[in-house]
C-alpha cells in the first residue's frame, strides 16, 4: 500500500491484540476515532489525485483495472459524400468541427495524415464505389447523322435535290418507274454520296478532336500513398488522398488544408474573386479547379468528380477544338469570292441555255428540235428546264471550293495527330499554322535545351574544393549544418520504407539533386533532421529573388535558425562570414569575397549551376517572437555546382532553325557565365562570330533600357541571363513590335503573360505548371527543344499542304467553268452532266484534300525562309503552275468538244464520255504536279505517302466503274482500249507540261524571300 502514499503498518497499529490488552473503553474509542479520521483524510487526498491527474487508473491489491479505449476504425460507408461536398463548397466550419477538425475527418476517411491512404487496388476500388471517381460525364458527341444533316443544309445542295426530285417526278410520270427514275435518281444518289463522304470526314475529325480534348484535360499531380509520393492522373485521385500542391498546380478535387506554408489560391475560376486567397488552418477549404499562386502544402481530398462544383460545371461544357483559324478565315473569304464568280458563270449558262432551248436552237439525239412551241408536251418542257437548271446549279457546286476549309481541317487534324506522336499536344488550332511563320523562338535553358537531370559534381567549403573521398573528414559542426540546410529547406521528399531499402528521392530536378547528394554523400536522415525542429515560416522559391528560405526553432529551445538556399552569387551577397573546411567561422573581407565570386564564376563557365547555402542563428527574446527571415549578416556554409548536360541533338536542331531563317534566343534565370557556356554548347552562340557586348546581357540590364533602346537592340541579343518573367514579356513585346512572329517556351506560373503575348506559346509538359499550360497554345510533352523544331516543321507543312491543294482545286475550277460555259454558249448543251460534275467535285474536294493535305514534312521545308504574315495565299509560283495546267486542260477539252466526233469517229454520247474521262484523268495526273510547288521532281518521297497512292488508285478504279459499268447512272458510254489510251495519253501530258513550266523563273521570288527572311 506504500505505493498509494499510505503510512507503513508499523506506524499505525490496528490489531486485535492491542484491543484485547486494553480494557479502557474510552481509550479504545479515541483510537478508533483517530484511525477513522486518518483513513478518511487519506482517501480524500487519493481521490483528488485521481481526479486531477489525466492518467491511467490506480489499482488496488484486490482489483486489477484495465483502461480500454475504443480503437475501432470507422467504416467509410458511414460517411455521407453530399455532406462532405456541401461542407467544402459552403466553407462550413460547424460541420467540420463535428468531424473533430481536419485530422478527425482524416481518421474517419482512414487516411494517415503523413502516409496517406493504403492505395492498394482494393482500397482504391472501395473509395471509388462509395465516393465516385474523379471524372465527370461529358455531353454526348455529335453523331454521324448530325453531320449529314448539317451538310444537307447547304443551299446549293438543297436546290440540286429539289431539281432532282422534280426531275424524278416528271421522269416517272413520262417514262414510268422502270426508265423514268434515272435522271433524277442519279443526281439524288450522287448528292447523297458527296454529302456522306463530306459528313464522314467531319465526323472523323470531330472524334480526333474529342480524343485530343480528353488528353489535354488529363493533368498529372502528386499524391502520398502508403508513405510514398507518387505521380498520378487527376482522374485517379480518390477521396481520402493526400495531394501535394505547389505553385502553378491546379487543385484536382475539393479538399481541406492539412499542412503547408504561404499557400495562396486563385479562386477566380470558381468564385470570381480576383485576389489570391490565403489557405491555412483558419481557412482550410480548397475548391477543385482553382490554382495555387504561391507556397506549397498538402490537401486532404473530400469530394471528387460530380460531387464538386468544378465537376458539375465541366460536365455541361462540350469543349470542341473547332475555332476558326486565321488561315481558315482567309480561305473562306477566297472560297466566297470564287463562289461568286461561279454564280455569275452559272447564271450566264442558265440564261444562255434557256434562250437557246426556247428559241428552238437545241436538238435531241435524233437531230430534232427539242422545243416546238405549243406542240411540245408540258412534261418534256419541264424535264428540259429542270435539266438546264440542274446543270447550272451543278456548276455552282463545282465552282464553290468547299474543299478548302475541309482541306484545312484535314491537314490540321492530321498534323495534330502526328504532332501528338512527336510529343507535342496542340491546345489551339491556329498555332499549328502560325508556327510555320515563326521568325524567332525564345527558349528556356533548363529542361528544354538541357536534360534537366541535375547532379552535384562540385562541393566547396570556403575557398577549398572537397573531393568525394574527403566527405568523411568533414568537421562535425559543418556536416550537421549542411544536413540541416538541405533537410529543413526543401520541398522534396525522401521515401525509405525500411532501413535496408534504397531511399527514393522526389521533387524538382534541383531539389532531387541536392537531396540525393545529402542522403548518399553526407549520410543525411531527413526524418531525424525534421523531427528536432519546428518550422516557423517558409519563403518559397521566387523567380525574382532566386532563393528559398526557412525559419526554424529547435524543440524546447529559444534558438531561431534561418536557412537560405539559392543562386550562389545572391546567397554570397547576403553573407559576411564563411566556414572553412575545418569548421572554423571566418569573417569575409573584400578579397575573400572576390575569391569566392571567382569560384562561382569558374563553375558557371563549365556549365554548372551554382547553389549556395547560408545560415544565421539568433536567440528569441521573451515576448518578441521572430517571424521574418534574416537577409543580412549570414554565414556561408557551402557552395555546390550541379551539372545539367545538354540534350542530344539540340545543337543540330538549333542549326536547322538558323538555316530555316528562324533565330533562337535563350532566356534563362541562370547567371551570365553558365548561360553563355550552354549557349556555345548548343550552337546558339558561334565562337567564330564577332559577338558584341550586347549578344549576352542580363535581364536587369534589358529592363533598364529605354523603350527605344530595347527595340533597337533586341535583334542583337542572343542570350538573356538572370532574367525574370517580366524581362521575357518585354522581349516578346519588342520582337512583335519589330514585325517578328514570336514563339516562346515557358514552364512557370509567372511565364503566363509572355506565353499569352507571344504568337505561339509553348509550355513544358513535364516541368510546366498548369497555369503555364493553360496560357500556352502547344504543350511540349517531353520538354525537348528538338520537339519545338518538329512543331516548326509541322507548322510549315500545314501552310504548304494548303497551298498545294489550293493550286490543285483552282485548276479544276477554272477548267470546269470555262469548258461548260463555252460549250453552253456555243452549242446550248454542257458536256459534263450534273452527276459527272458532282463526281468531279467529290474527287477534287474530299479525295483531293485527303491526298494532298496529309503530306508529311520534308527537309526542303527547313531550307526556306518563314512565310511572311502578309504574303498572299496564292503566290506567283502557284499562279504560274495552275494557269499553265488550266490552259492545257481547257484547250484539250474544247478541241474534244468541237472536233472530238470527227477525230475519233464517234457519236455525241461517246464524245461527251471522252471529255468526262479525260477531264477526270487530268485531275488525277495533276495531283502529282501539285505535290511539289516549285520542284521539278514531283515523285520524290511518293512511296512514303501510302495514303496519296491509295487515293489515286481508288479514284482511277471508281472512274473505271463510272465509265464502264454505271452508264445509265453517270450518263456515259463504254470506251474501247484505244479511247482509254487516248484519254490517259492526253492526261499524262500534264506531267511534262508541269516540268517545263517550272523552268520558267518567277520574277520577284528572290525579293519576296529577302523580304520575308528575319532581319
Amino acid at each position: 500500500m506504500s505505493t498509494l502514499g499510505l503510512p507503513n503498518s508499523d506506524e499505525i497499529v490496528i490489531c486485535d491484540e492491542v484491543w484485547s490488552v486494553s480494557n479502557n473503553i474510552p481509550k479504545r474509542r479515541w483510537r478508533l476515532a483517530i484511525t477513522v479520521i486518518y483513513f478518511t483524510t487519506v482517501l480524500v487526498s487519493l481521490t483528488k489525485k485521481v481526479l486531477d491527474k489525466d492518467g491511467p487508473l490506480l489499482r488496488t491489491l484486490s482489483y486489477v483495472a484495465i483502461d480500454v479505449q475504443d480503437k475501432t476504425v470507422p467504416s467509410l460507408l458511414t460517411v455521407d459524400p453530399k455532406k462532405l461536398s456541401d461542407m467544402v463548397r459552403n466553407k462550413d466550419f460547424e460541420t467540420l468541427s463535428k468531424f473533430d477538425g481536419v485530422k478527425g475527418l482524416a481518421f474517419i476517411l482512414q487516411t494517415h495524415v503523413k502516409n496517406g491512404i493504403k492505395g492498394d487496388e482494393a482500397d482504391l476500388i472501395q473509395r471509388r464505389n462509395i465516393f465516385g471517381a474523379n471524372k465527370y460525364p461529358k455531353p454526348p458527341a455529335k453523331k454521324f447523322l448530325r453531320f449529314v444533316y448539317e451538310a444537307l443544309k447547304d443551299t446549293t445542295i438543297l436546290i440540286l435535290l429539289a431539281c432532282a426530285m422534280l426531275s424524278l417526278a416528271f421522269g416517272i410520270k413520262q417514262h414510268g418507274w422502270k426508265e423514268g427514275w434515272y435522271d433524277g435518281g442519279s443526281i439524288i444518289v450522287a448528292v447523297f454520296l458527296v454529302v456522306a463522304v463530306s459528313a464522314g470526314n467531319d465526323y472523323k475529325q470531330s472524334r480526333e478532336f474529342q480524343k485530343l480534348s480528353t488528353k489535354s484535360s488529363d493533368i498529372r499531380g502528386e499524391v502520398v500513398r502508403d508513405g510514398r509520393r507518387q505521380p498520378v492522373s487527376i482522374f485517379d485521385v480518390v477521396v481520402g488522398d493526400i495531394v501535394c500542391l505547389k505553385i502553378g498546380d491546379q487543385i484536382p478535387a475539393d479538399g481541406l488544408f492539412l499542412e503547408g506554408h504561404s499557400l495562396k489560391v486563385d479562386e477566380s475560376s470558381m468564385t470570381g474573386e480576383s485576389d489570391p486567397i490565403q489557405i491555412d488552418e483558419r481557412n482550410p477549404f480548397m475548391l477543385s479547379g482553382t490554382k495555387i499562386t504561391d507556397g506549397f502544402g498538402f490537401m486532404l481530398v473530400t469530394s471528387v468528380g460530380m460531387n464538386t462544383a468544378w465537376g458539375e460545371m465541366m460536365s455541361s461544357i462540350n469543349r470542341e477544338l473547332n475555332e476558326e483559324t486565321p488561315l481558315q478565315a482567309r480561305l473562306n473569304k477566297l472560297a466566297s469570292y470564287i463562289g461568286k464568280v461561279g454564280l455569275v458563270v452559272s447564271a450566264l449558262v442558265l440564261v444562255v441555255m434557256l434562250i437557246r432551248y426556247f428559241t428552238g436552237n437545241t436538238k435531241d439525239d435524233k437531230g430534232n428540235k427539242e422545243f416546238n412551241g405549243s406542240k411540245t408536251k408540258f412534261d418534256d418542257v419541264m424535264n428540259a428546264v429542270l435539266s438546264i437548271v440542274s446543270a447550272a446549279v451543278t456548276i455552282i457546286v463545282v465552282a464553290i471550293p468547299e474543299g478548302l476549309p475541309l482541306a484545312v481541317t484535314l491537314t490540321l487534324a492530321y498534323s495534330m495527330k502526328c504532332m501528338m506522336a512527336d510529343h507535342a499536344m496542340v491546345r489551339k488550332l491556329s498555332s499549328c499554322e502560325t508556327m510555320g511563320s515563326a521568325t524567332i523562338i525564345c527558349t528556356d535553358k533548363t529542361g528544354t535545351l538541357t536534360l534537366n537531370e541535375m547532379k552535384v559534381t562540385e562541393f566547396w567549403l570556403g575557398k577549398e574544393a572537397m573531393e568525394d573521398d574527403n566527405y568523411s573528414n568533414l568537421a562535425g559542426n559543418i556536416l550537421k549544418l549542411l544536413q540541416h540546410a538541405v533537410g529543413l529547406n526543401t520541398t522534396g521528399t525522401v521515401y525509405k520504407p525500411n532501413s535496408t531499402s534504397v531511399p527514393e528521392v522526389s521533387g524538382s530536378p534541383t531539389e532531387k539533386a541536392i537531396l540525393s547528394w545529402a542522403v548518399f554523400n553526407l549520410g543525411m536522415n531527413i526524418e531525424e533532421v525534421k523531427q528536432d525542429y519546428h518550422i516557423i515560416h517558409v519563403e518559397t522559391f521566387n523567380s525574382a529573388k532566386k532563393r528559398s528560405g526557412v525559419l526554424v526553432r529547435k524543440n524546447n529551445e529559444k534558438t531561431i535558425h534561418t536557412h537560405w538556399k539559392g543562386a550562389a552569387e545572391m546567397i554570397l551577397a547576403m553573407c559576411s562570414a564563411y566556414y572553412d573546411r575545418a569548421g572554423v567561422l571566418k569573417v569575409m573581407d573584400g578579397e575573400e569575397r572576390l575569391q569566392l565570386e571567382t569560384i562561382i564564376k569558374n563553375m558557371a563557365q563549365i556549365s554548372l549551376r551554382c547553389i549556395g547555402f547560408a545560415h544565421k542563428e539568433v536567440t528569441e527574446e521573451s515576448g518578441r517572437p521572430i517571424e521574418k527571415l534574416e537577409e543580412n549578416g549570414l554565414t556561408l556554409i557551402a557552395l555546390v555546382g550541379m551539372k545539367d548536360p545538354c540534350r542530344p541533338g539540340v545543337s543540330i536542331a538549333v542549326e536547322s532553325c538558323k538555316a530555316a531563317g528562324v533565330n533562337i534566343k535563350m532566356i534563362t534565370g541562370d547567371n551570365v557565365h553558365t548561360a553563355k557556356a550552354i549557349a556555345f554548347e548548343c550552337k546558339i552562340l558561334n565562337p567564330n562570330e564577332d559577338l558584341g557586348d550586347e549578344a549576352v546581357i542580363e535581364g536587369e540590364q534589358f529592363r533598364n533600357y529605354s523603350p527605344e533602346e530595347r527595340v533597337e537592340k533586341v535583334d542583337k541579343i542572343h542570350v538573356m541571363a538572370r532574367s525574370s518573367p517580366i524581362d521575357k514579356l518585354l522581349m516578346v513585346q519588342c520582337l512583335k513590335q519589330k514585325g517578328h512572329v514570336v514563339a516562346v517556351t515557358g514552364d512557370g506560373t509567372n511565364d503566363g503573360p509572355a506565353l499569352k503575348e507571344a504568337d505561339i506559346g509553348l509550355s513544358m509538359g513535364i516541368q510546366g505548371t498548369e497555369v503555364a499550360k493553360e496560357s500556352s497554345d502547344i504543350v511540349i510533352l517531353d520538354d525537348n527543344f528538338t520537339t519545338v523544331v518538329t512543331v516548326l516543321r509541322w507548322g510549315r507543312v500545314v501552310y504548304n499542304n494548303i497551298q498545294k491543294f489550293l493550286q490543285f482545286q483552282l485548276t479544276v475550277n477554272v477548267a470546269a467553268l470555262v469548258i461548260n460555259f463555252v460549250a453552253a454558249v456555243s452549242s446550248g448543251k454542257v458536256p459534263l452532266t450534273a452527276v459527272q460534275l458532282l463526281w468531279v467535285n467529290l474527287i477534287m474536294d474530299t479525295l483531293g484534300a485527303l491526298a494532298l493535305a496529309t503530306e508529311k514534312p520534308t527537309s526542303d521545308l527547313m531550307s526556306k525562309p518563314p512565310v511572311g504574315r502578309s504574303e498572299p495565299l496564292i503566290t506567283r509560283i502557284m499562279w504560274r503552275n495552275l494557269m499553265a495546267q488550266a490552259v492545257y486542260q481547257v484547250t484539250t477539252l474544247l478541241v474534244l468538244q468541237f472536233k472530238g466526233k470527227s477525230i475519233f469517229g464517234v457519236n455525241e454520247n461517246v464524245k461527251n464520255t471522252l471529255i468526262f474521262n479525260t477531264f477526270v484523268l487530268c485531275q488525277v495526273f495533276n495531283e502529282f504536279n501539285a505535290r511539289k510547288l516549285d520542284k521539278k521532281n514531283v515523285f520524290k518521297g511518293i512511296l512514303k505517302n501510302k495514303l496519296f497512292l491509295a487515293i489515286v488508285g481508288i479514284t482511277i478504279v471508281l472512274q473505271l466503274v463510272m465509265v464502264e459499268f454505271l452508264n445509265r447512272f453517270a450518263n456515259t458510254e463504254r470506251l474501247d482500249w484505244g479511247q482509254w489510251g487516248a484519254c490517259i495519253g492526253l492526261a499524262a501530258l500534264s506531267w511534262p507540261i508541269g516540268w517545263l513550266i517550272k523552268c520558267i523563273p518567277v520574277s520577284g521570288k528572290k525579293l519576296a524571300n529577302k523580304r520575308d527572311s528575319p532581319s
